[in-house]
């Protein structure tokens, strides 16, 4: 037997978050990163939409783009004052994930985050507050899906949360939210979207339901990423909902090794997560092709793209993603990002050691080892075909 699970109402247009006006509650608790919510005029409309709905609100904000344990717990403490029966997460995937681990500790103060950790073993939810959440990126898909990741900064150990309790019960996904995005950022947030579907749609658990969100979603980012990156509003409103397909297809079907790999070196090498998956996405598919190679011809057919045999078309799939990142002037390597012959080596077992033990590695389609890791991240780094 299989599970899908996705919020219980997503509302998504032009507008979409008008429907907090609609809330039944008494106290909402808005949590956001930076001040960028602040300067769009989003949050004024949030909370006076909330206002209409008849709820006080309270603003837990400066959450940072890694949320940490003490945001976390300080958040916790401000929920425990105010007692909110909503918790709303607005912004990408760190104030959204930061909020949903608030959620946890503010219905079980004496909760660790190590129990936490532990996969798909959360208490039940939803005794003191329900959850919304609004992206305003195109790309962490967090709006939609059961995960979270909180960061210790005094041990550096990140805590991974999946459990489909923390699945929000409403997402609002509203386009004109996305409109103020950077070209740099529709960038990232675009190709972490991208991997998202790819990701999903060659994972082991993979299914029919993931399927159909993940290659609508590749066919939508297809027509729509280039584009809205050059600022195209209407495809930008794509690629915003494009981003939530994905959310919803890798939150059942999980992810692989190109998360794996962004996971250990984005905070080691200071590469921002998106553009992480970004270098490391058609090394992977070369690698994956042994076992994945008809799923990934298959989303070249879809796409239109040309090759006459399997091998083909999986090419063809490699190129296209090349050719993203050199429309969105995103390095092809790891030496082009700017890391250092050195620090790569010397870091290189330890990346290779804990990527191969990251979560995602479970559900790539092909198994790797620590050597084949190391072969992996090396190619990565000097642009060098995989062929092993």
């Amino acid at each position: 037997m299989a599970r899908f699970t996705i919020p219980r109402d997503l509302y998504f247009g032009e507008g979409a978050i008008e429907e907090l006006k609609n809330l039944k509650g008494k106290r909402a608790v808005i949590v956001i990163g930076g001040g960028s919510i602040k300067r769009s005029g989003a949050l004024d409309k949030i909370e006076g939409y909330l206002k209409e709905a008849g709820m006080k609100t309270k603003l837990i904000e400066g959450v940072e783009s890694d949320p940490s344990v003490e945001t976390v717990m300080n958040g916790v403490k401000v929920m425990q004052e105010f007692e909110p029966d909503w918790i709303i997460g607005v912004g990408g995937g760190s104030p959204i994930d930061a909020a949903k681990a608030m959620w946890i500790f503010y219905e079980y103060p004496e909760f660790t985050f190590e129990e936490a950790a532990k996969p798909f073993s959360l208490p039940t939810l939803r005794t003191k507050a329900k959850f919304a959440a609004i992206t305003t990126t195109s790309g962490t898909g967090t709006e939609v899906t059961s995960f979270s990741v909180i960061t210790d900064n005094k041990t550096g150990v990140k805590y991974p949360i999946a459990d489909y309790n923390i699945t929000p019960d409403i997402a609002i996904v509203d386009p004109d939210l996305a409109q103020t995005m950077t070209p740099k950022l529709v960038a990232h947030t675009g190709m972490d979207a991208l991997t998202h579907a790819f990701e999903a749609y060659v994972s082991t658990v993979r299914n029919e339901f993931t399927d159909a969100l993940a290659i609508k979603s590749i066919e939508m980012m297809k027509e729509n990423l280039i584009k809205s990156f050059e600022g195209d509003k209407e495809a930008r409103s794509k690629m915003h909902l494009a981003q939530c397909l994905a959310g919803m297809a890798f939150s059942n079907a999980i992810l692989g090794i190109v998360h794996s790999m962004a996971h250990k070196t984005g905070k080691i090498f200071n590469i921002p997560h998106g553009c992480a998956n970004a270098i490391y996405l058609p090394y992977v598919i070369q690698f994956n092709k042994k076992t994945a190679g008809k799923a990934y011809a298959n989303i070249a057919r879809r796409l239109g793209l040309i090759g006459n045999s399997e091998e083909e078309l999986v090419n063809s799939v490699v190129e296209m993603v090349r050719d993203f990142n050199k429309k969105m002037n995103i390095p092809f390597t790891l030496k082009e990002f700017g890391i250092s012959e050195q620090d790569f080596n010397d870091k290189l077992e330890e990346i290779a050691k804990n990527s191969v033990a990251d979560p995602c590695t479970g559900t790539n389609p092909r198994e790797i080892s620590v050597e084949e890791m190391k072969k992996l991240f090396i190619c990565a780094y000097y642009g060098e075909k995989v062929e092993f």
